[in-house]
Order: structure tokens, then sequence, then C-alpha cells
């Protein structure tokens, strides 16, 4: 059996990577933070070397953007140092590390869409932690992939969806940002692209690089948040008016990136996987938390 280590278990993207259909032959083993300390570097080394893993999946993350901008302590040491401490770890097993990364990255000033190798400047805490993180691995282990993401949402956890549901049922008009341009992305197509990237690097040595991975299209948060009414209706769901306001109409403590779509150009390339339009993956995960249409 080919095993993958993945982190961040309970997570959203931990969760996907759990319920994937796994070819024959592939798993996962997945641990989150009752099972290993992520500031815990030597634990961290000693996990990696504790089996021969088939590749490691880096999905925990320190996520709480707002947060991160009094909290740099704890950002840095899960979303740069923790990475830093994997890659170490992976480098001296000889076996692919696969780092879960972000947007933030960006400065947003991009309106055409993020390539893998434009320029990164971040413009919070977070996104400087993030980036931390890729260095660290980019440097630290040759048999790397860094994969940027953004806006993920899922049936699981805390994330946009399952919050515009929960406020849409409570009120009758929403305001929400309509000046922010990103595309949301389904935790279990992201959990599918990162399997087959890391399953491809356990069998290729040589493969390393930056990748992007989305869903397609675009839209903005009020865009966003329309759409996942628009759905939920099938299912006599909410359906509030949404309101869009500018950033400046919702000041929060870290600044967020205006355009934050990312390329998939060098993904389809190099793994032949075309993302899906983000509006089909929403009717999936609208239909897992609602039930069958009405």
């Amino acid at each position: 059996m080919n095993t993958i280590l993945v982190t961040g278990a309970n997570g959203q993207l931990g969760t996907e990577l759990r319920r994937h259909a796994w070819p024959d032959g592939w798993g996962v083993h997945a641990v989150d933070i009752e099972d290993l300390d992520l500031s815990d570097t030597a634990a961290i080394q000693a996990l990696v070397a504790s089996r021969p893993w088939a590749a490691v999946v880096n999905g925990a993350a320190y996520t709480a953007v707002d947060k991160a901008e009094d909290d740099l302590v704890t950002a840095w040491a899960v979303n740069a140092l923790a990475p830093a401490a994997f890659a170490k770890a992976c480098r001296a097993a000889d076996i692919p590390l696969v780092q879960v990364s972000t947007d933030y990255v960006f400065d947003g000033t991009n309106a055409g869409g993020w390539a893998t190798d434009d320029a990164v400047r971040p413009l919070n805490v977070y996104g400087a932690s993030k980036l931390g993180g890729e260095l660290a691995v980019r440097t630290g282990c040759p048999r790397h992939a860094i994969v940027r993401t953004s806006w993920v949402v899922s049936p699981h956890g805390h994330n946009f969806i399952r919050t515009m549901l929960r406020l849409g049922a409570e009120r009758e008009r929403l305001t929400v940002v309509d000046d922010q341009y990103g595309a949301p992305t389904s935790a279990a197509d992201l959990a599918a692209a990162l399997a087959t990237i890391a399953m491809r690097m356990a069998d290729d040595a040589t493969l390393a690089g930056t990748w992007h991975f989305t869903n397609a299209g675009e839209t903005t948060w009020a865009g966003f948040a329309r759409a996942i009414f628009a759905s939920a209706q099938r299912h006599g769901g909410p359906s509030p008016e949404v309101a869009g306001i500018t950033t400046a109409d919702y000041p929060v403590p870290a600044t967020r990136p205006a355009h934050s779509r990312l390329s998939h150009d060098t993904l389809v390339r190099d793994f032949c996987i075309q993302p899906r339009d983000w509006r089909v993956a929403l009717d999936d995960i609208i239909d897992e938390l609602l039930g069958a249409p009405a």
C-alpha cells in the first residue's frame, strides 16, 4: 500500500482527502492537532521518519486571516516553520512534499489572473506567513509541489457557503463585499487535484514546482452569495436580498487583495487537470448540505 501522510485531517481539505476515492494500492493516513503539534518540529520530523510514506500533503494551516494580524507568532509557526520542518524531514526521507498555499501571497493588483511565476507581495500577516512556508518548502525539499488555491468551501467546517446559509435564514437582507474578485474552490475538487499531483510525484522524482488550483471562472463575494442563494432555492432554502458594498464599507484588520484569480495554465499542461466551473461545484455542495432538490 502506498500511503500518503495528510495533515489537517478534520479541516475542509483534510476531510475531502479522507473521503476521496483513492485508486487501488493508495490510501491516506490523516492527522490533526490532537495527533501532531505543528509547533513541535521534532515531532514533525519523527512522524515523517516513522513510516515509508509515499508523499506528504500538508493541508494544515492557520487560516484566521484577521486574527493573524495580532497573532503573528502562531501564524508564522504553523504556516512557515511547520512547512520548513516537513521540508527537512521529506528531503531526508526522499519523498515529495505537497504544500497547500494561497492567493493571498499576491497583492491583488493584477485583474487578469495570476501566473505561478508572477511576483509575490502579500498584504497581510496570513499571506506573508504562507509565503514563508512556500519559501521554506521550495528551498528545503527538492521534491516539492506548492499548490496555491483560493476561497475554499465545502459542506464541512467554517466557510462562506455555510455562513451565508445561516445568515440568510436569519435575515431578509445581507450586505456583502462586491469589489474583491476571485474563484471559489470546492475542497473536494482541490483534494482530487492534490491526490493526482501527490501520486504523480511519488512516481516521478524529477517533478517539482508551483501550481494553481481553483474552480474555473470568477466572481465577487457578493456574486458568490447570490449564487449560493439561487442554488439553495432549488431546495426551498433561504433567498435574502444581497446588497453589494465596497471593501471600504466593511473594514477589517487584514487587507484583502482586490483580484485573486489564479491561472491554471501550468496545472493543465503538467497534469491534464481541467478544473470545472465553480457554479457546478457549488450546486454539489448545496445538494449535500440541503438534501435532494425540492
